[in-house]
């Protein structure tokens, strides 16, 4: 048997906050809606803010465009809905170019009285990605018109 003994320190693992890609440098962003007072670049950075909003009800659309192909480990969400009672479903999709395959699907309902934030951390194995696109759709309806709920993302971050 072959054996050494390491220091504590060198066997300590980076801290994830490190890890997370800085998504406004490296990518190009597409959505179909943004309220003014919460632009996608809150939900997008490395720290904590004021997250993203849509400014039109109904389903809606994030797409990112990377600017060189990535491998990705790890997909992390985080919504926040303190006021409405709903049910949402969101999916996430990845691929080259157009060529794009649904990675997850996943729906949650909120509730103001109990479930406020719906956090997802999704260990994945996605290589040569050049788009990742984000559906949200913020009441189950399917149908713009008959939606009557805002999207909305604290954050999504990627490893």
């Amino acid at each position: 048997m072959r054996k050494s003994i390491v220091s504590p320190s060198a066997t300590a693992a980076t801290p994830i906050s490190d890890l997370w890609r800085d998504l406004e440098r490296i990518a190009r962003v597409e959505i179909s809606s943004e309220d003014e007072k919460f632009p996608i670049e809150h939900a997008l950075g490395k720290h904590a803010t004021t997250g993203w909003r849509a400014a039109a009800t109904g389903p809606q659309l994030i797409r990112l465009h990377f600017d060189e192909p990535l491998t990705i480990k790890r997909l992390h969400l985080h919504f926040v809905d303190q006021a409405s009672e709903r049910s949402q479903e969101f999916a996430v999709f990845a691929g080259a170019g157009s060529e794009l395959k649904e990675v997850v699907r996943q729906q949650w309902s909120f509730s103001p009285q109990g479930s406020t934030e719906e956090i997802e951390d999704y260990p994945v194995n996605l290589s040569g990605i050049t788009t990742l696109e984000l559906r949200i759709d913020p009441d189950r309806s399917h149908d713009p018109k008959q939606s009557h709920e805002y999207a909305s993302l604290q954050s999504l971050k990627l490893a």
